[in-house]
């Protein structure tokens, strides 16, 4: 099994945050790698991977980074992959890694998730790689379908919910 998304991270200790990603890749079915590369630490080897990401059969980047938030930006750089960065909240609530994600020069795009917004960024890679793959997109349907009936039952639930004052 090949990769076709890589999930980059600036450090183990975002993790616990990109593990929403994980998980969510693997329950589409979507075989993916997981590494921890540093823009300010390794820069070299972001270049290597970034450059090399398609020819591997990589066809979506998810990158994730707190504070100064440069990986997603220095990996979007080097390659014609969408990447999608995820800021993680550290200081300032996560306020300047978004912000170091959000203004990218023209020519050098990245998608960008909320804070910490992990799974949208592997249900926004999915929805990408759906586009060209019918199976993929049956599956993405399928888990979009159960969004609604979650709703559904939370308001089932709640009229079961009783106040004196309550009309529903």
């Amino acid at each position: 099994m090949k990769p076709i998304v890589s999930i980059i991270m600036g450090s183990t200790s975002d993790l616990p945050v990109m593990e929403k990603a994980c998980k969510f890749l693997d329950e589409m079915q979507i075989p993916f790698e997981v590494n921890a590369l540093s823009a300010h630490r390794t820069p070299d080897a972001v270049e290597t991977f970034a450059r090399g990401a398609k020819g591997r059969g990589i066809r979506v980047i998810i990158a994730a980074a707190g504070m100064a938030a440069a990986l997603p930006g220095v990996i979007a750089a080097s390659t014609t992959l969408p990447v999608i960065g995820v800021p993680i909240k550290g200081m300032l609530d996560g306020l300047d890694a978004m912000l170091s994600i959000i203004q990218m020069p023209p020519g050098i795009p990245v998608a960008t998730v909320g804070v910490n917004g992990a799974q949208n960024a592997a249900i926004l890679a999915v929805e990408m790689l759906a586009l060209a793959d019918e199976e993929i997109s049956g599956r993405l349907a399928d888990y979009k379908s159960t969004l609604k009936e979650k709703i559904e039952k939370a308001n089932r639930d709640l009229a079961e919910v009783k106040y004196e004052y309550k009309t529903n």
